[in-house]
């Protein structure tokens, strides 16, 4: 009989990172960079107005009201395939984006886009042995933290939240959020700007055991309704010293919203090159690709 390592199947009290919140203050120089650039689909259902957009990226979203900018410190990982299209798109949007933060650069392994206001993606190909099937989506959020915190971070996250971490090269906490979806906390001795308010949104299976942990320490720090509350402070759990501060929206997996389906287009498709068929983007590999048994 085969042998499988049932742990590498194990996702810990967290099953999925659904979104990043960052405030935009124009949301039309948003709508070139998400949509038109990255080749992002805008959610056609909700938040429609001209104050909030939400957008699409697999099975996960990127959410921007509107407001004074918010800039996450660190950078975002995406999966999106076709490497050539992507540079396309981006060097087409360059000359409406001249003054703010914008550029795009090539590396090995991945193209790095700056947002106009500074928010960095880092655009990866799709890489089954690295990110999981996925052919779209957001597989990690990398923040810089301060030297001399990542150990305690690791701590944090399993004793609090039940979502197991491991650290890397004693500089990095890694936190599993979902398949193939991490949080990362990466130590940097340079200075840290003060935090501005931008949050993470995951889901829990185990939704008020956690929240009794962070009750205890005061740490709760809104509580939205039934299926979901907040906290900002990551602290050591030994001491209660503050590590690093960012807004986590905790859902609970009964929550209305919890895995709707999300509308992904296929950039690729113009109205001078329409083909009958091909106007979704399949954000997960196909079964010409499936797992080797």
């Amino acid at each position: 009989m085969p042998k499988f390592d049932r742990a590498a199947e194990d996702l810990g009290n967290s099953i999925h990172l659904e979104h990043v919140n960052v405030r935009v203050p124009d949301q039309h120089l948003a709508t070139l960079f998400y949509v038109t650039g990255l080749g992002l689909t805008r959610d056609p259902y909700l938040m429609t107005s001209d104050d909030n957009m939400w957008v699409n990226v697999g099975r996960s979203q990127f959410h921007l009201p509107s407001g004074k900018a918010q800039v996450l410190r660190g950078h975002i990982g995406l999966v999106i395939s076709g490497r050539k299209a992507l540079l396309d798109r981006l060097a087409s949007i360059a000359h409406k984006l001249r003054g703010t933060a914008f550029a795009f650069r090539e590396h090995n392994d991945h193209v790095e886009a700056t947002f106009p206001w500074g928010n960095r993606m880092r655009c990866f190909e799709p890489d089954a042995a690295r990110f999981g099937r996925i052919t779209l989506g957001i597989p990690y959020v990398e923040f810089e933290v301060p030297a001399g915190t990542a150990n305690a971070i690791c701590e944090f996250y399993p004793k609090i939240m039940g979502m197991p971490a491991e650290l890397w090269d004693a500089t990095v906490a890694s936190v599993k959020t979902g398949q193939n979806q991490h949080l990362l906390f990466r130590e940097t001795d340079r200075p840290q700007p003060e935090y501005d308010g931008h949050h993470v949104q995951i889901y829990i299976t185990n939704f008020s055991g956690p929240y009794r942990a962070l009750s205890e320490r005061g740490l709760v720090c809104r509580e939205d309704n039934r299926y979901q509350y907040r906290f900002r402070d990551i602290v050591d759990p030994a001491n209660g010293r503050r590590l690093f501060t960012v807004e986590h929206e905790v859902r609970s997996v009964t929550h209305p919203m919890y895995l709707r389906p999300l509308v992904n287009r296929n950039p690729a498709q113009t109205n001078a090159t329409f083909a009958t068929g091909h106007d979704q983007w399949l954000w997960a590999m196909g079964p010409d690709q499936n797992d080797p048994k």
